[in-house]
């Protein structure tokens, strides 16, 4: 059975559909949300946030063959207010600190944080373009945005990418 069947039949109410479409899945939403917390934990409750939320509403899809691309719009909004949410939360203890701090030191790439110098915008048009190599317009699709402003941003965040990473070999 193809994934536009599987989509068919998840929008019609078969659960045993939507776990075959979401555990095809799984590791890219993972890969998706790790990008922006970096945070195993965090990374994890993002995973299933977005799939009770994409459980409850997947009969609201339209088209079967925009299924990955209306599972990932959901991915990254619940990362992002995920992120929201935790800016706005003020802890009286030092765990919640531990929590963001990466498990590993190679997780300190350059990289990521350049990464994290971009405005919430260009970081997921960069991680969607490069990361999950999805094409522009379906980044376009992602974020509800005109093509050529999504070619815009990601000249843009290159650009600054380019910067702060020569910045960060000149340092060293």
């Amino acid at each position: 059975m193809d994934d536009i069947e599987l989509v068919k039949k998840a929008i019609a109410g078969d659960d045993d559909s939507f776990s075959q479409l979401i555990a095809a899945r799984r590791e890219r939403l993972y890969r998706i949300a790790f990008t922006y917390v970096r945070n195993k934990d965090d990374a994890l409750e993002i995973v299933q946030e977005t799939v009770y939320r994409a459980l409850i509403s997947v009969h609201k899809v339209r088209e079967a063959q925009y299924f990955n691309t209306w599972l990932t719009k959901i991915a990254v909004n619940y990362a992002l207010e995920f992120i929201r949410k935790a800016k706005k939360t003020v802890y009286i203890d030092n765990d919640y600190e531990v929590g963001y701090v990466p498990e590993r030191a190679e997780e300190h790439i350059d990289l990521h944080q350049a990464l994290d110098s971009l405005d919430e915008k260009a970081k997921t048009v960069i991680v969607l373009r490069y990361f999950e190599d999805l094409p522009l317009q379906e980044v376009a699709d992602i974020l509800d945005l005109p093509l050529s402003t999504v070619k815009s941003i990601v000249y843009r965040a290159l650009a600054k990418l380019n910067i702060d990473l020569k910045k960060g070999e000149d340092d060293e």
